[in-house]
């Protein structure tokens, strides 16, 4: 590989630390201020005072589904990875279709218990 291979991840990284200086250059230079400590040390971050508790409860259920969320989201995770270097590993005459249809199955099959135990239904 050649050093021109790697500008597009330069370019990339140079991006995004860019990004981040200006976004917090312009928080500081248009954000609001406030004069009262009470407003800027309280944890609420828009500038408002607080109302209520900030101990809010949630149900049960929410939490299921933000589990459920990331555990399909890291299927992704492998799975895109696995549609970039199929081509490479056929080419190679190695055969990675049965592992990947493994996983598949596994995650099929953690879906429909999911569906059976009624772990995605709201109403209940």
């Amino acid at each position: 590989m050649e050093l021109s291979d790697y500008y597009p991840i330069l370019v990339q990284i140079s991006l995004a630390f860019s990004m981040g200086i200006i976004i917090l250059v312009a928080s500081h230079i248009f954000g609001q201020r406030s004069q009262s400590t009470d407003i800027k040390n309280s944890p609420y971050e828009c500038g408002m005072l607080a109302e209520g508790s900030g101990q809010a409860r949630f149900a049960v259920k929410f939490y299921v589904t933000a589990m459920l969320f990331i555990l399909f989201d890291l299927e992704v995770v492998f799975l895109v990875p696995w549609i970039l270097v199929f081509r490479d590993f056929m080419v190679a005459n190695i055969s990675i279709l049965a592992p990947m249809l493994f996983f598949l199955f596994v995650l099929t099959f953690g879906l429909v218990y999911e569906l059976k135990k009624g772990a995605l239904e709201w109403e209940k």
